[in-house]
C-alpha cells in the first residue's frame, strides 16, 4: 500500500476514534436559560452594551460563541416547547388557558431532552420557570379552572393536591419550578409535583399597587388597576400566591436550588443534566440588594448583572467540585428582549443589537438570541460559529452526544451541531430556519433570503399587522446577506423567490423537516 495513503487512513481512524472516545465520556450538562434576554444584553456580543457580563463573556472566551443562534419562538412557551422537544410549536395541538393555569402543551408520550438524557444514563433536573402547562386539581369538578375569565384573581385550583403533566412526567428526575413567568399567577414553587406552600394569598394584599415615586412607562398598558406597578419593568399581575413566596427572592431561590443540585450530583460518578430556566430579566425586574444600583443601565442592567453573577456562581461551584473539564455549560435565552424604541432612546442601549424588532416579533429581534457553550475537554477556547442554528437543534445534538438514534416522529425539526463543538464543522448544519411570532405568524430563512407571511412584525413592535393595499405586497421578503436589518422589502421584485420560500415553508409545516445534514 502507498505509504502516503496509509498515513491518511491511519490519521482518519485516529480522528474517528478520538471523536468516539469523547462522545463515550459523557459530560455533565448545565443549561442556563435566561428569560427575555436579548443578544445585545451580553457585552461580548454588543460593543456598545451599557451593562457588562464578565461571567458570560468568559464562557465565550473559554468555549464557543454562536453569532446566529435563533429561538424556536419569539415568546416563552413556543421557545421552551421547541428546546425540550426538538419540534416547532405549530406541531402541537392548540391549547387554551390562563397564565400559569395552562394545561400541558407537551403530550405525555412525547420524548424530550429529559427523557433522551435519562436513556443516555443521566440524572436529570428542571429547576426554574416552566411555562409549558400543568394539570391542576380542581376544588369543584363542575367548574373550570378559572370560573370567571373576566376576573382571573381567584382560581378553582386545589393547591394541596398533586400537580401532574410537568417536568417529572416528561423526563426529569427532580423538579423545582415556577408554573409560568414571574408576572403571571399563580406565584409559587412546585417541588416534584407538590406545591411547597399551598396556603394562598393575593399579591395585591402583600405588595402595594404603586409607590410614591411611580411614573408610568409604556409597559403600564400590560397591567390593570389591581396589579402591582412600581416603574418600567417592575410590575406583576395580581393573583394567587403562596403565603411564603417572595417575588424579590425568586431568582435567588432558583439559583440556590440549582447550585444545590450540582453540589449533590457533582460528587457522584453518574453524569447529570440540569435545565435551569431563570425568571429574569423578564418582568418584574427585581435585582437583589447586592446588585441594586450596580450598573449604569438602571434596574434592567442591575438585573442582568445578577444573572451574570449566577453564571459565575455555577462556574465556581463546578470548578470547586473538580468536574469542570468534562462539564458542558450552556447559556442562552428563550427569545429576544422586551425592549421597545422608547427603551432604546431612554437607556441608550440596544438589547436586540444589530437586528430589527423585539420579543414577540417575526423580525430577527424576536428570535436572535445569545448562545455560548463551554466544554473544556472538547471545545477549543475562543471559537466562533457564524452559521444559523436553532434552539430546537439541542435535541439532535444531545442525541449524537449520547450516541442515540432519533425516531422518525421525534424531534422532526432538530439538526445536530455536535461537529461544531468538536471544531469539525465549518459550514451550515441546517439549510433553513423557521420563525414563529407571538400572534402565530410564520417565516422562513433559507439561502440567504427571509420570507414572512403578511405585513408587519406579527408581534409586539408596531405595526403588528397591516392589511395589504391594492398592488402592494402581501408579505415580506428580505435579502439577509445584504439587509440584515430587514429594511428593504423585495416581495414584489422577487416573485419567484417568494414562491419558492412559501412552498418550502408550507412543506415543512405539512410534513416536518426529515432530511438532516
Amino acid at each position: 500500500m502507498n505509504s502516503g495513503l496509509l498515513k491518511i487512513i491511519t490519521f482518519c481512524i485516529g480522528a474517528f476514534n478520538s471523536y468516539i472516545s469523547f462522545t463515550q465520556e459523557k459530560p455533565n450538562i448545565v443549561f442556563i436559560f435566561a428569560d427575555d434576554m436579548g443578544y445585545g444584553d451580553i457585552s461580548v456580543n454588543n460593543p456598545y452594551s451599557r451593562v457588562k457580563t464578565p461571567a458570560i463573556d468568559k464562557l465565550a472566551e473559554q468555549g464557543i460563541r454562536f453569532t446566529e443562534a435563533h429561538s424556536a419562538g419569539s415568546v416563552s412557551t413556543p421557545s421552551r416547547y421547541g428546546l425540550l422537544t426538538g419540534r416547532y410549536f405549530f406541531r402541537t395541538p392548540n391549547q387554551q388557558g390562563h397564565w400559569g393555569y395552562l394545561p400541558p402543551y407537551i403530550e405525555p408520550e412525547r420524548e424530550t431532552i429529559g427523557t433522551l438524557l435519562q436513556k443516555g444514563g443521566y440524572t436529570t433536573a428542571c429547576i426554574g420557570k416552566w411555562h409549558l402547562g400543568l394539570n391542576w386539581k380542581k376544588k369543584n369538578e363542575s367548574l373550570s379552572l378559572i370560573p370567571d375569565p373576566e376576573n382571573q384573581i381567584h382560581s378553582n385550583v386545589d393547591f394541596s393536591q398533586p400537580v401532574s403533566g410537568g417536568p417529572n412526567d416528561l423526563g426529569f428526575d427532580y423538579s423545582f419550578i415556577m408554573p409560568a413567568s414571574l408576572d403571571m399567577p399563580p406565584y409559587m414553587f412546585i417541588r416534584n409535583n407538590r406545591v411547597i406552600d399551598p396556603e394562598v394569598v393575593l399579591t395585591a394584599d402583600v405588595y402595594p399597587h404603586r409607590l410614591d415615586k411611580t411614573i408610568d412607562a409604556w409597559d403600564r398598558k400590560h397591567t390593570g388597576e389591581d396589579d402591582v406597578y412600581w416603574e418600567r419593568g417592575v410590575w406583576w399581575r395580581n393573583g394567587e400566591m403562596s403565603k411564603s413566596f417572595k417575588v424579590e427572592r425568586c431568582l435567588d431561590d432558583i439559583a440556590e436550588e440549582g447550585i444545590a443540585f450540582i453540589e449533590r450530583e457533582g460528587k457522584k460518578d453518574k453524569p447529570f443534566f440540569l435545565y435551569l430556566p431563570l425568571t429574569g430579566p423578564h418582568t418584574p425586574w427585581m435585582p437583589n440588594e447586592q446588585f441594586k444600583g450596580s450598573t449604569e443601565l438602571g434596574t434592567y442592567g442591575d438585573f442582568i448583572a445578577q444573572i451574570d453573577d449566577i453564571v459565575a456562581q455555577i462556574t465556581r461551584k463546578i470548578k470547586e467540585l473538580g468536574i469542570d473539564q468534562n462539564t458542558m455549560i450552556v447559556f442562552s435565552s428563550d427569545n429576544g428582549a422586551a425592549w421597545e424604541g422608547e427603551d432604546i432612546l431612554q437607556y441608550a442601549h440596544q438589547s436586540s443589537w444589530g437586528r430589527k424588532g423585539m420579543k414577540g416579533d417575526v423580525w430577527d429581534g424576536g428570535h436572535h438570541v445569545p448562545l455560548v457553550i463551554k466544554w473544556p475537554k472538547v471545545i477549543n477556547p475562543g471559537t466562533t460559529f457564524n452559521y444559523d442554528i436553532s434552539l430546537v437543534d439541542f435535541f439532535a445534538t444531545f442525541a449524537d452526544l449520547t450516541q442515540q438514534n432519533i425516531k422518525d416522529n421525534v424531534a422532526e425539526d432538530s439538526f445536530s451541531f455536535i461537529k461544531a463543538l468538536y471544531g469539525k464543522q465549518k459550514k451550515e448544519t441546517r439549510d433553513h430556519i423557521v420563525y414563529l411570532s407571538s400572534s402565530g405568524r410564520l417565516a422562513i430563512k433559507k439561502g440567504g433570503w427571509k420570507y414572512i407571511e403578511g405585513i408587519g412584525s406579527g408581534g409586539f413592535s408596531y405595526p403588528s399587522r397591516l392589511e395589504p393595499v391594492k398592488n402592494g405586497p402581501t408579505g415580506q421578503l428580505y435579502n439577509m446577506k445584504d439587509d440584515i436589518m430587514e429594511s428593504n422589502n423585495l416581495f414584489l421584485e422577487k416573485p419567484e423567490i417568494v414562491k419558492q420560500l412559501k412552498a418550502s415553508l408550507e412543506e415543512i409545516v405539512k410534513s416536518g423537516s426529515k432530511s438532516k445534514k
